[in-house]
C-alpha cells in the first residue's frame, strides 16, 4: 500500500508510503489519501489525524511527473478530483496534525496547508514551484495560503517559486514548530495524544469555526459563532466536563 492507514485508539495515521519515489503522488495515491481521510472522517473513534510520510528524505514531492501532471497537462483529468485528497470537502472537522520530514514540495507543501498544527524537521525543505513549470498551485494553496499567513508572506512563496527552509517557514506562520528530524513523529504523535484526550466536540467545533467564520460579514459571524457555541454548551461532552467539574469543586 502506498498509502497507510492505521488506527491507535482515537489517533488515526495517514502515512504516504512511497519512499523510494520521495513519496510523489500517483493517481491512485490521491485517490487512496482521499478515502483515507473519509475513512477517518466518518468514524467516531477517531478523535485526532496524524498526516506523514515515509523515509527521512521527503513527506512528498508533489505529483509524479510521470504520471499525474501528464494527465492533468493532457487535459483528459479534472484537478477537482484531488479534492478529497486535498480536504477541499466541507464537514471535515477532525484536526489534522502534519508529520514533515524532508522535503515537502508542490502537492506536498498543498497538503500541508490541508492540516491544522504542523511539526517539521529542522533540515526539511519547502517550495511551490508551479510557477516555474507555467502552472499553478490549485490543490487549495491559492486559497489557503493567503488566509492562513496574509497577503505579503503567502506571495512571496507562491510567486518567486523559491525554496524555503524550515526556519524560514517557521518565521511566515506555515508552520508551528520546528525540531531535529528524528523527534519529528513523536512529537507530532505526544501533540495528537492531548488533543484527543479533550473534547471531540468541542475540538471539532473550533476547527469548524475557524474554517467557516472567518470570511462571513461580522454581525453574521457572531451570530453563527453564539449558536456554535449554544451547540457545545448543549452537548452531551459539555454535561459530562460540567458535572466533574462541579464534583471536584465540592471535593468528591
Amino acid at each position: 500500500m502506498t498509502i497507510d492507514y492505521q488506527k491507535d485508539g482515537a489517533l488515526a495515521t495517514i502515512r504516504l508510503n512511497r519512499p523510494d519515489k520521495l513519496n510523489a503522488l500517483t493517481l491512485a495515491m490521491y485517490d487512496d489519501l482521499g478515502r483515507a481521510f473519509a475513512e477517518a472522517g466518518r468514524d467516531d473513534a477517531v478523535n485526532v489525524v496524524v498526516l506523514t510520510g515515509a523515509g527521512e528524505r521527503a513527506f512528498c514531492v508533489g505529483a509524479d511527473l510521470t504520471e499525474s501532471i501528464p494527465a492533468l497537462a493532457s487535459g483528459r483529468f479534472d484537478i477537482s478530483r484531488w479534492d478529497p485528497a486535498h480536504l477541499k470537502v466541507e464537514g471535515f472537522y477532525k484536526p489534522v496534525i502534519g508529520a514533515i520530514r524532508g522535503l515537502c514540495i508542490g502537492g506536498g507543501f498543498e497538503i500541508m496547508l490541508a492540516t491544522d498544527i504542523r511539526i517539521v524537521a529542522r533540515d526539511s525543505q519547502f517550495q511551490l514551484p508551479e510557477a516555474h513549470h507555467g502552472f499553478v498551485p490549485a490543490g487549495g494553496t491559492l486559497v489557503r495560503l493567503v488566509r492562513q499567513i496574509g497577503y505579503a508572506p503567502a506571495m512571496e512563496i507562491m510567486l518567486t517559486a523559491e525554496r524555503f527552509s524550515a526556519a524560514e517557514m517557521l518565521a511566515r506562520g506555515v508552520v508551528n514548530r520546528v525540531v531535529d528530524p528524528a523527534d519529528v513523529e513523536s512529537a507530532a504523535f505526544e501533540l495528537a495524544r492531548r488533543i484527543a484526550r479533550l473534547s471531540p466536540s468541542a475540538v471539532q467545533t473550533i476547527k469548524e469555526a475557524a474554517l467557516t467564520l472567518q470570511h462571513l460579514p461580522l454581525k453574521e459571524a457572531f451570530q453563527r459563532e453564539a449558536a456554535l457555541g449554544q451547540r457545545t454548551f448543549e452537548s452531551e461532552d459539555a454535561r459530562r466536563g460540567l458535572a466533574a467539574f462541579a464534583s471536584r469543586g465540592k471535593g468528591e
